[in-house]
């Protein structure tokens, strides 16, 4: 006896590839489809020795999934009872989870699919075996709206069955000439002529099987037929041409498309070794209505008594609402991004348990959870169906639409000009550990440390911008490789240094920025055994210093004294990052040994608070949001993808409340956060895109914004204080973006229509952070501190929360735009009246209405009269009126001829046009004061001694002397057309 091979793969996601590898397809023995998928599982073929089948099923909780972004884990288990070769299989459209099959035995199998962490066989035995006893069985199909019936083909007949009742309610005979049923539905039978091949459609009443209603001839062919009835044609739809033979293909349901990309189909192909998913998306963006009608759902409408009844009612949505019909791909697309964290449909009461796992009295019937699976706390909104992937646009449109969305998501950042660039960097030292952001900068100057022996440090003044010069620039001596450095939040000219050596020292920079080398240092702090990796100052103490190290220790310090006065202990192994509360009281550490732990210096030296962290040893990052209120943490996952955590400081030990993923990249994200506007700003080195992120107390957490992406990769970013943002230009936040060659300001800006008024919106009060609030001494006694705040309005602008709000202007459309919504005869009606209505009142009597005794014949002479009376009238009007147009243009387009011929041949002379040089010198009117203004500026920034280039000024001289020589044509035509005016204005007086 020959024996079959048959899977079932449940969609699981791991960034990939789509396609769906290691398979072996079972032989074109059969002429069922060989796979078949519903929303949660796929079937399929395939070879196998022994008796038995493999099956695979894999965990998911998502109800909706991009399958063409993901490659798939196969996990196998084995049905039992399949002795024979498998024909054809079929989903219920009620139960991703039950599954009949047809064998060479002359059985159907109804097999309810457990889940493979519940501890049981997945697969358990068939919980319903029918026997037609018509010969050998070829296909099986459930019914679309009636629970409990399926529809079996064999060799020559086609049945229906009611599998609660083991009853064959209904049955056909084709005829003689008829060998092979290949394919049912409950509209058509497809079969197939034995001696020539020849291909038939049939069509017939599912109740009354006795005869059909009709047939057509496809034409002969050797190989096996597929057809898909469709009320609508496929003209001028694109065709997709696969790689490799298929062996069978199926449908995906619609209700595991992924309508954020605006994908219409997808079919998933089988061949000899894979399963290739084939996704049909519409050009669009976001969500459109017209491209997804209303579906079907998954609670059946009918029992199979009740159907054969003749009772015929649609699928009904059944997921706690009483409403719906069927289900709209609106709602499922809500359903899969904007619900609560905690949204759970109401299941029905278990009435007995089947095979280990099933809920239900039968195995047909489809308990309500399996239409909508809840979703895991843990995961939130902001993220594109189905499981994890990155973010993308769509998911952006999508929160924007159906979820809360963020005031900032449309933030734009930008590269400042050139004149703010500090160019010509030289050996900078681009392998700093990952702990430490590369280099660092405070409101005046910058700190890089350099690829140069003896652990050098370059400091550069922003307020002097530029390119540097070629020859040796002074720097700091540190004598040992640069591990981390940081300025003192409090002291703008003192700089701690960590290095290889286990030691900080503390460097002050003087006034007006390096003129010198500097060897010597102002102290050095000792008491680490290993390398120190991580620095960070207290935001409010003045002198406090907290260092981490390999030996596994964080250290703090006071700068007054320059001795160690606490050491924290717990860790378990190398500390990633580490963080001071907003208030100074705590401090927040992640380590290698997957924990997140929070200190209380002051307290104790051991942690007061302990969670699970990131997993692996590929970095971390930690940050307090949210006024305190939480702890963010930047990581990596299981599979080393970038991922983002966010702890309750309240709920440590029970885990994040809620993660999301980032995208797959060797570097840690290193998290910035403003809490004046709750941005998170996250970037790596070596990236060139920061990712933007608004943090809220609530669900959905994470508000995804717009991103920045620079051309080339930075090595490093480091924000500046608030104060340096121009709230003018609505900046929000101001960056440098370290290079390899240059040192960049970024700044990002939120685009708004009054921008002549002070956006107090999303300009709070701001902390002014670069003043301590107490000493390392009195904040080690037990004393606590608050920074004072200050308004950062400037005193000529009023807060747009004053504005005077504008009237609403009703904006009219043009008239194309009604016309195109009317039928032809509505606007050949409507042009009628317009013309009637011209001539006078229709209401009014006419002058010939009063006379009597005129019959139809004069009547008509008159009116002849009168039309080409008329006719004439208008005629004669029109050709003035078109006269005194035409002699209008032709005077103003002499006048501009003459205007334009000076201006080319201008043009001409000097080698370039007039908006190349309005572009050049940034002119939008032509102003003697604007133009001469501009032309200085440029003039003075490009030149050589400042890093620009003679070929530029050229440009600039050039472009200011055709915008001189477009003014002088314009004064002369102004006195030409004042001279006119006159000589026109002396015969009329």
């Amino acid at each position: 006896m020959e024996s079959e091979s048959f899977a079932v793969m449940k969609f699981c996601s791991s960034l990939s590839t789509g396609w769906i590898g290691n398979i072996r397809a079972g032989a074109m023995n059969s002429l069922g489809n060989h796979i078949k998928s519903s929303c949660r599982l796929v079937a399929f073929n395939t070879e196998q020795s022994g008796s038995g089948s493999p099956v695979c099923l894999l965990k998911s909780y998502n109800f909706y999934f991009p399958v063409h972004h993901f490659s798939f884990s196969l996990f196998f288990y084995f049905l039992s009872c399949l002795s024979d070769l498998v024909t054809d299989f079929d989903f219920s459209p009620f139960d991703d989870n039950v599954l009949a099959t047809c064998s060479a035995d002359e059985t159907i199998k109804v097999w309810r699919l457990c889940e493979p962490d519940q501890g049981q066989n997945p697969a358990g035995s068939a919980s319903e075996t029918l026997s037609p006893g018509q010969g050998r069985l070829e296909t099986v199909l459930f019914h679309p709206s009636s629970s409990g019936l399926l529809a079996v083909g064999s060799a020559s007949t086609a049945q229906v069955w009611d599998t609660g009742r083991d009853l064959a309610l209904a049955g056909t005979t084709h005829s003689p000439t008829c060998k092979y049923v290949l394919s049912l539905t409950f509209v058509c039978v497809y079969i197939m002529l034995p001696t020539v091949r020849e291909r038939e459609v049939r069509l017939w009443d599912s109740r009354k099987l006795g005869s059909s209603l009709g047939s057509v001839s496809l034409g002969t062919s050797s190989a096996q037929g597929r057809i898909h009835v469709c009320p609508m044609s496929f003209d001028g739809v694109s065709h997709c041409l696969t790689e490799s033979s298929t062996r069978g293909i199926a449908m995906v349901p619609k209700l595991a498309l992924d309508v954020a990309s605006c994908e219409v189909l997808r079919v998933l192909q089988l061949t000899d070794k894979y399963i290739v998913p084939v996704s049909y998306h519409v050009p669009r963006k976001d969500f459109h209505e017209d491209l997804y009608p209303d579906t079907v759902g998954q609670t059946a409408a009918t029992t199979a008594e009740e159907w054969w009844k003749g009772e015929n009612r649609q699928v009904q949505l059944d997921c706690g609402y009483s409403t719906p019909v069927t289900l709209s791909l609106t709602f499922c697309f809500s359903l899969s991004y904007s619900v609560s964290p905690h949204f759970n449909c109401p299941a029905p009461a278990p009435q007995e348990v089947q095979v280990g796992c099933s809920t239900s009295s039968s195995p047909l019937t489809s308990p309500s959870s399996s239409a909508a699976p809840s979703r895991s706390p843990s995961s939130t909104s902001g993220l594109s169906s189905g499981f994890l992937p990155s973010p993308s646009q769509s998911t952006r449109a999508i929160q924007s639409m159906l979820g809360p969305s963020s005031k900032f998501r449309h933030v734009q950042g930008s590269i400042l000009h050139r004149d703010t660039h500090i160019t010509n960097l030289r050996g900078l030292n681009l392998t700093t550990p990952g702990e430490s952001d590369g280099f660092c900068a405070n409101r005046q100057r910058v700190a890089v440390p350099l690829a140069i022996a003896g652990g050098q440090i370059a400091v550069f003044e922003l307020s002097r911008p530029g390119k540097l010069p070629d020859t040796a620039l002074p720097t700091i001596q540190n004598t040992v490789s640069v591990a981390d450095l940081a300025w003192d939040p409090f002291d703008p000219h003192r700089l701690a240094v960590a290095g290889d050596d286990a030691k900080i020292r503390v460097w002050q920079v003087p006034d007006g920025g390096l003129t010198d080398t500097v060897t010597e240092p102002k102290c050095v702090l000792q008491g680490h055994t290993e390398k120190i990796y991580s620095i960070s100052f207290h935001p409010l103490a003045s002198g406090l210093l907290a260092t981490s190290s390999y030996d596994m220790s964080v250290r703090l310090w006071n700068l007054s004294s320059g001795q160690e006065v606490k050491v924290l202990k717990g860790h378990q192994d190398q500390i990633f990052g580490m963080a001071w509360s907003p208030d100074g009281q705590l401090l927040a550490t992640v380590c290698k040994d997957g924990k997140v732990r929070i200190y209380d210096p002051r307290r104790s030296d051991e942690p007061t608070k302990e969670g699970p962290g990131p997993e692996g040893p590929r970095g971390a990052r930690v940050v307090w949001v949210c006024g305190g209120q939480y702890l963010l943490v930047s990581g990596f996952d299981s599979r080393s993808e970038r991922q983002l955590y966010l702890y309750s400081t309240q709920t440590l030990s029970s885990g994040p409340i809620a993660t999301t993923p980032a995208d797959v990249s060797p570097s840690t994200l290193i998290p910035f956060y403003d809490p004046d506007t709750s941005l998170l700003f996250l970037t790596g080195k070596g990236d060139t895109r920061v990712y933007i992120f608004e943090i809220l107390p609530d669900s959905p957490y994470f508000l995804e914004c717009s991103s920045f992406s620079s051309s080339e990769p930075h090595k490093g970013f480091s924000f500046l204080p608030k104060t340096e943002c121009d709230v003018r230009d609505v900046e929000i936040a101001r960056a440098l973006k370290l290079t390899k060659n240059s040192i960049e300001p970024v700044a990002f800006r939120v685009p708004r229509v009054k921008k002549e008024f002070f956006q107090d919106d999303i300009f709070p009060d701001t902390a002014v952070c670069w003043e301590s609030t107490l000493t390392g001494s009195a904040w080690l006694s037990g004393s606590n501190g608050q920074h004072r705040k200050m308004s950062l309005r400037p005193k000529d602008m009023a807060p747009v929360s004053e504005a005077p709000k504008d009237v609403p202007v009703r904006k009219y459309l043009p008239s194309s735009v009604y016309l195109d919504e009317k039928t032809d005869e509505q606007k050949k009606e409507e042009l009628l009246s317009a013309m009637v209505a011209k001539l006078g009142n229709r209401e009014d009597p006419l002058p010939q209405e009063s006379f009597q005794g005129v019959d139809d014949e004069e009547w008509a002479k008159y009116l002849v009269q009168i039309m080409v009376m008329g006719a004439q009238v208008v005629g004669r009007a029109f050709a003035r009126a078109l006269r005194q147009e035409f002699a209008a243009s032709q005077a103003a387009a002499e006048a501009r001829g003459r205007a334009g011929q000076q201006s080319a041949a201008a043009s001409s002379i000097s080698g370039i046009t007039l908006q190349e040089a309005q572009q050049i010198l940034n002119i939008s009117t032509l102003s003697p004061e604007e133009i001469q203004k501009n032309y200085e500026h440029l003039f003075k920034a490009n030149d050589k001694s400042v890093g620009g280039s003679f070929y530029l000024q050229s440009k600039v001289v050039r472009a200011k002397e055709r915008l001189d020589e477009e003014v002088a044509i314009q004064k002369q035509q102004q006195q030409q057309q004042q001279q006119q005016q006159q000589q026109q204005q002396k015969p009329e007086t």
